[in-house]
Parts: structure tokens; C-alpha cells; sequence
């Protein structure tokens, strides 16, 4: 564990095993931790890193809470694959942190070997677009007029992602946990697990007052995308489909002239679905 200063933040990250990089990207709420069961069983094959991202947990902001933006924490994964890589790296982004990994590819490509992209919310993407950008304004007016809880009943109640996802709630798009993010636990929760899950609760605010406005609003620079040397691989689960991500995931892979692949599981199967995740990625990366 160690710590890069980046404009505007200190970011966290870890790094475990060996052979060629692979960057995981988390979204929401989350941060390294939620990635620490797919990034333990891929470990003896890559040097995987994974990271806080700015404003969250332990990679604080240098001032006060600004609203974010995909391309500047793309930035931050671009400055942190400069610290830990010597080449391009493979990487894997969930929810809004395949939003930032697709936008490293299109502003960084020298630095991305292969891209596996699962479930961004673009909802800009949808055919339903100005549907989505009123609900957006409607939770800056509930988080700006009644804070936090306000602002995520109406996020949850328009993206209407049921309770029983592996990784999510109906309250989120990009990644905001309901259950525990690396498959059902055992007993009690240990003091490591506690810490992981109220570090997780104190992002909340700071991704529903910061987050979902920016990214919720951002659309990929397809043309890049689609003229990019990156290996670029849509993914969506397999038992989320309807679901505003999952549609999401099919518009872009459409406009980028694909088909989305079936991951296993919902939003969240990275980690309910661990041990079959890192098998396709393993499988998608094996191949660049």
C-alpha cells in the first residue's frame, strides 16, 4: 500500500502479484477493497493495482468537495499507470469505473493494452436520454434542498436496480453496494470488513452530491473509442438485463460497432461471481 499525489488529491493504491499490469477500476462508493477478492485470484498472473479514487475513502481531495468529472479521474489512472507500469496495461473498470477506463483509452491509449468496459451508466447513451437528465437535476435539487438520503431515494427510485443484486441497490448505478461486494460473507463481519463497509457508507455523500451529476451527464468520445489501437470489450451481466446499466453497456457497444459479452451474474458479478469473472477477463486479456 502506498500513495501517489496527483492535481488536486492524494490517491491510494496497492499493488499485488506479478507479470503484466492490470489496473481495476472500481465505482460508486467502493474503493480497493471491493476489488480484493477478484484481484487475489488473479494475482499469480498480473501485477494487479487497484486504488481509492479521488474524494473517496483514503485518497483525499488537496481542498473542499468539487463536482467531478470522468476525464480528470481518468487522468488520475493515467498518472498512476505512469507510477507502477513500464508498458501499456491491461485494465477492467465496473459502473463508473468503466467509464473512467474508457475515457483513458480515448485520452491515453499509449497506456492501455486492452480494455474490458462493464456496465458503464451512460445513460446519455439510452434512447431515453432527456428522461435521465431530469432525473439528474431532480437529485441535484434534493441533495442541494435535503442533503444525502433525499437525493439517493431519488437516484434509487429512477434506477429501480432491486435489492437483491450482488453489488447494488436501487439506489445506484455506479456501483454503490448494498450487500457484501466479494460474495455473501461468513459470520460476523471482522473489524477489517467493518472498517471496509463504513469507509464505503462515508463515500455516499460525496458520490451522490460530486459523482452521479458529472458522470451521470458524460458521454464517451465514441469516434476515439472506435478509432483507438485499444482491444475494447463491452461487458453486461448476464441477470441485469433491463436494468438502466445494462442497456447502457448495449448502446455503447452498438455505437463502437460490437456486441456486448455476458459476463456472469448482475451489476456487482465481480464479486459474487469471482472465480468465473476473473476466468473471462483472463480470457479476454490472454488474447491482447
Amino acid at each position: 500500500m502506498t500513495t501517489l499525489d496527483v492535481p488536486g488529491a492524494t490517491l491510494h493504491y496497492e499493488v499485488r502479484g506479478s507479470g503484466p499490469v492490470l489496473l481495476l477500476i472500481c465505482g460508486g462508493i467502493y474503493d480497493a477493497a471491493g476489488y480484493a477478492g477478484l484481484a487475489g485470484l488473479l494475482a499469480d498472473r498480473y501485477t494487479v493495482v487497484t486504488y481509492d479514487r479521488r474524494g473517496n475513502s483514503r485518497s483525499p481531495l488537496s481542498g473542499p468537495p468539487e463536482p467531478q468529472r470522468a476525464e480528470v479521474h481518468a487522468d488520475d489512472a493515467s498518472r498512476l499507470l505512469a507510477e507502477v507500469a513500464a508498458g501499456p496495461a491491461f485494465v477492467f473498470g465496473n459502473s463508473s469505473g468503466a467509464q473512467i477506463a474508457l475515457e483513458l483509452a480515448a485520452r491515453h491509449p499509449e497506456q492501455v493494452r486492452a480494455l474490458v468496459a462493464h456496465e458503464p451508466p451512460l445513460l446519455g447513451l439510452l434512447p431515453d436520454a432527456a428522461h435521465w437528465e431530469t432525473v439528474i437535476a431532480d437529485v441535484e435539487r434534493a441533495y442541494r434542498d435535503g442533503g444525502v438520503g433525499p437525493a439517493m431515494g431519488v437516484f434509487g427510485a429512477a434506477m429501480g436496480m432491486g435489492g437483491d443484486s450482488d453489488d447494488g441497490s436501487g439506489a445506484e448505478a455506479q456501483g454503490e453496494p448494498q450487500g457484501e461486494p466479494q460474495g455473501e460473507p461468513q459470520g460476523e463481519p471482522d473489524p477489517e470488513m467493518l472498517e471496509m463497509f463504513a469507509r464505503f457508507e462515508k463515500n455516499t455523500g460525496f458520490f451522490i452530491g460530486y459523482e452521479v451529476p458529472g458522470f451521470g451527464r458524460q458521454v464517451p468520445d465514441v469516434e476515439a473509442l472506435r478509432g483507438s489501437s485499444v482491444r475494447i470489450v463491452v461487458a453486461a451481466g448476464e441477470r441485469s438485463a433491463g436494468e438502466p446499466p445494462h442497456r447502457a453497456a448495449l448502446a455503447l457497444a452498438d455505437r463502437l460497432g460490437t456486441s456486448a459479452e455476458v459476463y456472469p451474474g448482475d451489476h456487482g458479478g465481480f464479486g459474487a461471481e469471482a472465480e468465473a469473472f476473473a476466468a473471462r477477463l483472463d480470457a479476454v486479456f490472454a488474447k491482447a
